[in-house]
């Protein structure tokens, strides 16, 4: 799994990043900006958004079949949220 700082990209925004991620091929990308579903229109897109409604790293290990199975749903152009419940 690659992640933005890896590829030089954690200084760009929502945008451009859904640009690049097109550019080079990936079919979905993983975030936790919730934002995005109000600032990007996706229609068109060969994309798909998943958003992990918590940025909680640890409690996202737990559940990471959960959120496995909602971003192996997601379509190009749809944003889906991969609940997660945080104790």
């Amino acid at each position: 799994m690659d992640t933005l700082a890896g590829k030089g990209w954690s200084d760009k925004g929502n945008g451009e990043l859904l640009h690049l991620a097109e550019r080079e091929g990936y079919g979905i990308l993983v975030m936790t900006d919730q934002s995005l579903r109000h600032q990007q229109n996706l229609e068109g897109r060969h994309i798909g958004i998943g958003v992990l409604l918590s940025a909680n790293w640890p409690e996202i290990r737990k559940h990471v079949q959960e959120v496995a199975r909602a971003i192996s749903a997601v379509s190009p152009g749809e944003i889906i949220e991969a609940p997660i419940q945080v104790e």
